[in-house]
């Protein structure tokens, strides 16, 4: 995992359910390819999702879907192998999800400890939080980073060499309080 900055603890929102903006968040993909010599920065679009605000940190839970299709890079070509079978598979495997099962507080601040559901496969991952800023009483910022992973521990192996292994995903996600809350 990627080290975070150190954060303070952000005081608590109301409590109460909010729903991910599409349109204002993103997943930015970072990784190495062709042997490691370039660099790939790419994005994906948050299909849905929500952060459900509880008295305590401890009881706090998020979950986000990604639009696996949604991969979009400089390279249009590279877009449609990334997406192809060889890799993300989009066809069979259309969502990339993340579900909280814990939030805690440690050295580098807020962590999401949870999980990752990609390509069929279910893998541990912990998010550590950068930022989270309450925009007002209804809208909080949250800046997060999955830093590290190991796309064969997600079964997908295609292209070695040429696709790195490891990748990043920095979120930069907004949410805003949901309706009747």
């Amino acid at each position: 995992m990627t080290t975070q900055p150190a954060t303070k603890t952000p005081s608590m929102p109301t409590a109460g359910t909010y729903r991910i903006d599409g349109v204002r968040s993103r997943v930015t993909y970072t990784s190495r390819h062709m042997f490691g010599l370039g660099k790939v920065r790419a994005e994906f679009s948050i299909a849905s999702g929500r952060l459900d605000i509880a008295e305590s940190l401890s009881e706090c839970r998020a979950m986000a879907t990604i639009d696996a299709a949604s991969f979009k890079s400089d390279n249009a070509k590279r877009d449609r192998d990334v997406k192809g079978p060889g890799l993300l598979d989009v066809a069979d495997f259309p969502r990339i999800e993340f579900t909280s099962t814990a939030v805690r507080e440690d050295k580098r601040g807020m962590v999401l400890v949870g999980t990752v559901s990609m390509h069929g496969v279910v893998a541990p991952v912990q998010l550590p939080v950068s930022s989270w800023e309450a925009q007002n009483p209804d809208r909080i910022q949250v800046l997060a980073r999955a830093g590290h992973l190991d796309r064969y521990s997600f079964g997908i192996t295609g292209a070695k060499g040429w696709v790195g292994r490891y990748f990043d995903l920095d979120f930069e996600v907004v949410v805003v309080r949901a309706a009747g809350n």
